[in-house]
């Protein structure tokens, strides 16, 4: 995920199967002057041992074992750079409550809202035409069924779905490769532009490092 919007600490993230890391989620923190505050250390050994986290409900102010600036907000962040609106964190309301109780229902909201996002990814991606979506759909019910009760068989399903998949994208990987921009083909798919090259690379037998 990008520095500039969670840090590079520890924390809760979440992706979907298609977009992976490409569209990496998390609830983002904004201190009072709209900047987004540092990964905080927790030291877990005598020795000085520890670990960066930038988990959004450690951002509480406290100055106790764990010493870390007040949050003044939540957002929704993802790895490609989107952000969700910011949602201000009423401290005067709180009382007793830990970050944590106190505001989970505002990382909740953000949940959602990436959520939102993600759709927004997939409805900007390449569209795969119907008939093709559906049967992709219906294969995919039938080796989850097939699943429970012969898993086996489904293993095997699953493995004739790859090498069909090796078969049929080979081409296709050359074509884009060569005709499609870098930025054009991370587009059509909703990934970043590594994880489109090393798509294309996998597809195409290509070098990684060409």
């Amino acid at each position: 995920m990008r520095e500039g919007l969670m840090g590079v600490g520890e924390r809760e993230s979440w992706t979907t199967e298609e977009f992976g890391a490409s569209h990496e989620g998390a609830v983002g923190v904004l201190l009072a002057d709209g900047s987004v505050p540092d990964p905080v250390f927790i030291d877990m050994t005598s020795a000085g041992g520890g670990r960066e986290v930038s988990q959004w409900n450690v951002y509480d102010g406290g100055d106790g074992f764990v010493r870390a600036p007040r949050a003044a907000a939540l957002r929704a962040v993802c790895s490609c750079g989107w952000t969700g609106p910011a949602h201000t964190l009423r401290w005067e309301e709180y009382g007793e409550q830990n970050m944590a109780e106190a505001a989970g229902d505002i990382a909740d909201t953000c949940a959602q809202e990436w959520d939102v996002h993600t759709v927004e990814v997939e409805r900007s991606a390449v569209t795969v035409p119907e008939p093709l979506a559906g049967l992709l759909a219906r294969v995919e019910s039938e080796i989850e069924k097939l699943a429970r009760t012969a898993p086996l068989a489904a293993l095997r399903a699953a493995r004739r779905l790859e090498v069909i998949a090796v078969q049929t994208a080979y081409w296709p990987a050359l074509d884009v490769s060569r005709d499609a921009t870098a930025e054009q083909t991370a587009a059509a798919l909703g990934l970043n532009e590594d994880a489109a090259y090393d798509l294309l690379a996998r597809f195409g037998r290509l070098s990684r490092y060409h």
